[in-house]
């Protein structure tokens, strides 16, 4: 099993990414999914996550500005993120809490893309 996120980048304060994360590989089913984000010598942090029914939960700081969602079909989390402060600057990580084909439960990690924020 495979997480690999895409969609980091420079973007002035004020503007917008969508970042995905796909899930590939042997898999059953994907259960919860999440966004983390670890910015230069801080701790890896929860930004968003959501469940397999689509029940979403925020971290206070980005809440109203982050969307978080799902496709299940193509086992695929996105984060929308609006209104990007240079307070967001990090590097972002998914997180998907997987079946696989042989029914062996895990929590997998996509490589991180950079996000950066700056004008």
């Amino acid at each position: 099993v495979q997480l690999q996120a895409s969609g980091g980048g420079l973007v002035q304060p004020g503007g917008s990414l969508r970042l995905s994360c796909a899930a590939s590989g042997s898999i059953f089913s994907v259960n919860g999914m999440g966004w983390y984000r670890q910015a230069p010598g801080k701790q890896r942090e929860l930004v968003a996550a959501i469940t397999r029914d689509g029940v979403t939960n925020y971290d206070d700081s980005v809440k109203g500005r982050f969307t978080i969602s799902r496709d299940n079909a193509k086992n695929t989390v996105y984060l929308q993120m609006n209104s990007l402060q240079p307070g967001d600057t990090a590097v972002y990580y998914c997180n998907g809490a997987v079946r696989n084909g042989l029914g062996q439960f895990g929590h997998y990690w996509g490589q991180g893309t950079q996000v950066t924020v700056s004008s």
